[in-house]
């Protein structure tokens, strides 16, 4: 899967730099290359060990300026490249926190629950319950894996992505972060959730599939998101579950944003609080619920779990996206203005 990306990557930043350059977005104008890697570049590239089984995706461009010691690797006025050991054993430590998580809860939360007739007696709140703490539950496996991913690239001096601008100044080891455990358990919107989760992947689907699908002069909409979503989707598995589950992630950010607008329309602080809660706790609520296709991955177990909660998890998402047209938001600025 990670070389599938690095592969399509290589050659569309390649067929970039054939380009004119003031026809390029930002992201395109960073990573092009100008000129073809040689074939142990490449195969170097693809191949880079720390990352090779589990991620996290990184562009060719700052791999070879890496290898070759030049950009953000040159020697500078603060130094050498930092040690990279404290962000290392920092990775290690969320690694070993995160295995002990998943091995405690897993043997509560087993998905063969799913399957047994004790989840059909149980009511809807418990089966809701039950999803969420499955869906939290698999996620720390992932919070392992992509930890110990990100030590070994940080420890090779490849994680590195710059210094702050603090005084003074402190390195930076971002560059192989695939997860920002708080901000994916505590996410106050569902559209914030590709910033934290699997962040290196969203980051390119970002730059390779949603920006590449916007016409020049207009705003991305729900087309470029579901196509996003669907690419994704594809990019995991041919299964059924994976299909629903990122159809349901586009519907689920979707729903999100009109809470944010309605947040944002407002200048009462007790309604404005109330929206953001009520967007944190639906994040919460349609993740969960949504994830249980991602780990189930058939079509008829699927569909018999969304069904088991009343298909809470499609509906609210799709309501929401309706009342969004009935009861648009408009800026509270320019309700302001027009009093003025």
């Amino acid at each position: 899967m990670v070389l599938t990306l690095k592969v399509i990557s290589s050659a569309i930043n390649y067929n970039d730099g054939l380009l004119k350059e003031e026809d390029l977005r930002e992201a395109q104008k960073k990573y092009r290359l100008v000129k073809l890697p040689s074939l142990i570049e490449y195969f170097g590239y693809c191949l880079c060990c720390g990352s090779h089984f589990a991620g996290p995706v990184f562009e060719m461009k700052d791999y070879l300026e890496w290898t070759e010691g030049k950009g953000i690797w040159a020697p500078s006025d603060k130094g050498l490249s930092p040690s990279p050991y404290g962000a290392t054993f920092r990775a290690l430590v969320q690694a070993g926190i995160s295995m002990a998580v998943y091995l405690y809860l897993v043997p509560y939360h087993p998905l063969s629950r799913f399957s047994e007739p004790v989840y059909q007696e149980w009511g809807f709140w418990r089966k809701l319950s039950f999803q969420y703490m499955s869906g939290f539950t698999a996620r720390w496996k992932y919070y392992f894996i992509w930890s110990i991913s990100e030590a070994s690239i940080i420890i090779s001096g490849l994680g590195f992505s710059g210094w702050t601008e603090s005084s003074p100044p402190k390195p930076k080891w971002d560059r192989a972060k695939n997860v920002d455990i708080p901000g994916v358990e505590l996410a106050k919107s569902a559209v914030v959730l590709p910033l934290v989760w699997n962040i290196q992947v969203s980051t390119w689907l970002r730059h390779y599939v949603y920006e590449r699908l916007i016409t020049k002069g207009k705003k991305p909409g729900f087309f470029q998101l579901l196509a996003t979503q669907t690419v994704s989707a594809v990019w995991h598995g041919l299964y059924p579950g994976y299909m629903l589950f990122f159809v349901q992630s586009a519907l689920m950010i979707a729903g999100s944003r009109v809470l944010y607008r309605w947040e944002q329309a407002t200048n009462m602080g007790l309604v404005k609080k109330a929206l953001v809660f009520i967007n944190f706790a639906y994040t919460l609520l349609i993740l969960n619920y949504s994830a249980v296709g991602f780990l189930v991955l058939s079509l008829h177990e699927s569909l018999a779990l969304y069904g088991s909660v009343y298909y809470v998890g499609t509906i609210l998402p799709i309501t929401l996206i309706l009342l969004g047209y009935i009861i648009p938001a408009k800026p509270a600025r320019s309700k302001a203005r027009k009093q003025q």
